[in-house]
C-alpha cells in the first residue's frame, strides 16, 4: 500500500527520522515483562513510532487514529497490531471505560489539537500516570515554564499542579513530511504526589482561567470580571499578574475566592 498523504485539516506532519522515533519511545517508562502497562499512542500515522513501541515487552501498545487512510495503512503493515488500533477521535474516547486500570499516553501529537489532548489528560489524570508527547516547541516551552515567564499560562499551571514536567529535546522541521513551519519538542509529564489540591479543584481551574483571561492586567481586574468585586475586599495577589503566581499561590487564591464569593458566582 502506498504511503499516506498528509492532511492539513488533521494537522498531520509525519516523522521520518527513525532515531528520533526511537528516542521518543525510550523516553516512556514501562512496566515489566510480567506486568506490562497499557500505552495508547495518539495519532499513529504510518507507524514510525508504533514500530518501536511494539518491540517493547514491558508495555502493551494501543493506537488511536482518526484518519481512515492511516488506519488502512497500519492494518496492511502491522496486522498483529490491528486488533488494538482504535479508529476514531481520541478527544471523544471514554478512557475510563476502555482503560479502567489506567494507561500511559505517547505520540507525535497533531499540532492543531495538542492543547486539547493535554486538557483531556487533565480530565483523566487519575488514570494517566505518564505522558510523552512531541508537540510544537512553543507549546512545550509554555507547559514546562516556571512562574515569572511570559510563556507561563493556563496549561502551565494546570498541568504543573498534577504533573512533573520535563522538556526532553528539540526537534527540527527537516525530519517531517511535510515539514512544519515551526520547531517541535518532546516533553514528558509524570504524575506528582498530589492526589487532591488543598482547595475546590473545579474552582481552582476556573480561577486559573479567569486570572489569565486578561493577561496584561492585574489579577484584581481579571477576577472581578468573572466573580464580581468580592464585597470590596482584596487579596495580596490582586496587584500581581497571573504569570507571577505559582501553583501554590493559585491554590491559596482559590481558597480566598471560595470564602469571598456567593455560591451563584462560583
Amino acid at each position: 500500500m502506498a504511503e499516506v498523504r498528509a492532511k492539513k485539516a488533521l494537522g498531520q506532519h509525519f516523522l521520518t527520522d527513525l532515531n528520533i522515533a526511537r528516542k521518543i519511545c525510550d523516553s516512556l517508562s514501562g512496566g515489566s515483562q510480567e506486568n506490562p502497562c497499557e500505552v495508547l499512542e495518539v495519532g499513529c500515522g504510518m507507524g514510525v513510532l508504533t514500530q518501536f513501541l511494539l518491540r517493547r515487552d514491558d508495555i502493551r501498545t494501543w493506537g488511536a487514529e482518526i484518519d481512515t487512510e492511516s488506519v488502512a495503512y497500519l492494518h496492511a503493515h502491522y496486522p498483529d497490531f490491528a486488533p488494538r488500533l482504535i479508529e476514531g477521535d481520541f478527544l471523544k474516547m471514554n478512557l475510563a471505560e476502555r482503560f479502567p486500570e489506567g494507561l500511559q499516553l505517547i505520540g507525535n501529537f497533531p499540532y492543531n489539537i495538542s492543547s486539547q489532548i493535554f486538557f483531556k489528560l487533565l480530565e483523566n489524570r487519575h488514570l494517566i500516570p505518564e505522558c510523552v508527547g512531541m508537540i510544537q516547541k512553543e507549546v512545550a516551552v509554555r507547559i514546562a515554564e516556571p512562574p515569572g515567564s511570559r510563556e507561563y499560562g493556563i496549561l502551565s499551571v494546570l498541568l504543573q499542579a498534577w504533573y512533573d514536567i520535563d522538556y526532553l529535546f528539540t526537534v527540527n522541521e527537516t525530519v517531517f513530511n511535510p515539514p512544519p513551519k515551526v520547531k517541535s519538542a518532546v516533553i514528558r509529564l509524570k504524575r506528582n504526589g498530589v492526589e487532591r489540591l488543598d482547595c475546590d479543584e473545579t474552582l481552582f481551574i476556573k480561577v486559573v482561567k479567569a486570572s489569565f483571561g486578561q493577561r496584561r492586567k492585574m489579577i484584581r481586574n481579571s477576577l472581578r470580571a468573572v466573580f464580581g468585586n468580592f464585597g470590596g475586599e482584596e487579596h495580596a495577589f490582586f496587584s500581581k499578574r497571573a504569570e507571577q503566581l505559582s501553583v501554590a499561590d493559585f491554590v491559596a487564591l482559590t481558597q480566598w475566592v471560595a470564602a469571598h464569593v456567593s455560591c451563584s458566582n462560583v
